[in-house]
């Protein structure tokens, strides 16, 4: 979709609750169950929406048509919070969204979405298939009347759009940025006002000046939704989210009620949305920053050591007190993460990381 199809859609879906918007199943469907899935992205929103009707079709296609999802976006039955617990309470019967927004409910629930200074999307897959956190997750969901899938990552988040230079924890003091989950408590820890807003609602809150700062996702996304209009200075790396993660979630009722085959489709279709989803953002960030430098002129920056010195402290500050937390699920989650995420960390500088400080001068391109 082109940006600006995108932006017509998200005016009009914040306009009102609009008509749901469907996927055509197949012609011939025997026992047919529709569900309806909520989101917390205006339709249109490139990357998000799109991951949630590629899920929604390919488990339609898949099933046959036996499954049919229709996909609504934010604000058309439900606001961009509303969905875990329109699904929970059988509203609506799959949601697409972010652990990151549900922390308030159970903070072992953001680790899922992302922790700062945490794992990269495909580590944080590797400690859900192979290192316990997909049961983890079952504990906290089924205490909700949820199942959940992790479908798909942003990739490494930018730490957002600035006005002016920042140089110290001086500089943000006092600021107020858009951030949500954990990375929003990072920041409260150094004297940021944190304000936590859906991303339909970011651009206007920076141009009104409600917010002095504010990150959302990344270039593809940020660039779809005209942050670089009101702010010219980009900053990262987004160490509050070293990936966010999407996820659906299932109210537990439909989903046990449906035969083997059907439950098998959607975990495997969400196994392989969180590949081609996270993919999809690589690709389209490293295009779309271009643009942003090249035709924009958008200051892209990194993120001074004193600042990044400081955020790691409060960082550590909240991996020790969630160690000692009074519930024994979010112990127990949080020992589970920071044992893998140390894991991967002692492998990288002889691997991913090593590979890229290494690639530094460019191939020719013919």
């Amino acid at each position: 979709m082109h940006r600006r199809q995108f932006l017509a859609g998200a005016a009009a879906t914040g306009a009102g609750v609009g008509a749901a918007v469907g996927l055509a199943a197949p012609a011939i469907a025997q026992d047919r169950i529709t569900w309806d899935m909520v989101t917390s992205w205006p339709t249109g929103a490139p990357g998000l929406d799109d991951s949630a009707r590629r899920i929604a079709k390919r488990i339609t296609d898949l099933s046959g048509g036996r499954l049919v999802i229709n996909v609504h976006g934010a604000g058309e039955i439900v606001p961009a919070f509303g969905v875990f617990d329109a699904v929970s309470q059988g509203v609506a019967q799959i949601y697409h969204s972010v652990p990151a927004y549900w922390i308030s409910k159970n903070k072992a629930i953001g680790m899922f979405g992302s922790f700062p200074f945490g794992m990269t999307m495909f580590e944080k897959l590797g400690w859900m298939y192979w290192g316990g956190g997909q049961e983890l997750y079952d504990k906290i969901y089924d205490g909700f009347g949820l199942k959940g899938f992790l479908a798909g990552g942003t990739g490494p988040q930018w730490f957002g759009w600035f006005r002016n230079e920042i140089n110290t924890l001086d500089d943000l003091r006092g600021m107020r940025i858009r951030t949500t989950g954990f990375a929003g408590e990072m920041l409260r820890r150094v004297g940021v006002a944190v304000v936590t807003l859906p991303g339909g609602e970011v651009f206007q809150a920076l141009q009104s000046g409600t917010i002095d700062a504010g990150e959302f996702v990344g270039p593809w996304n940020d660039f779809a939704f005209g942050f670089h209009q009101v702010a010219k200075n980009y900053y990262a790396p987004g160490l509050g989210e070293p990936c966010s993660t999407e996820e659906i979630g299932i109210n537990a009722a439909a989903y046990n009620a449906l035969p083997d085959d059907l439950k098998l489709i959607i975990k495997t279709v969400a196994m392989s949305a969180a590949d081609e989803t996270t993919m999809d953002y690589e690709i389209n960030n490293a295009k779309t920053l271009r643009v942003l430098e090249s035709d924009h002129g958008v200051n892209i920056r990194v993120l001074p050591q004193q600042i990044v010195d400081g955020l790691a402290v409060a960082a550590n500050e909240m991996v020790e007190e969630l160690l000692a937390d009074p519930d024994p699920v979010v112990r127990e989650v949080m020992g589970s993460y920071a044992k893998f995420r140390n894991l991967m960390a002692e492998y990288a500088p002889y691997a991913h990381a090593g590979v890229m400080n290494a690639r530094t001068r460019p191939f020719a391109e013919g």
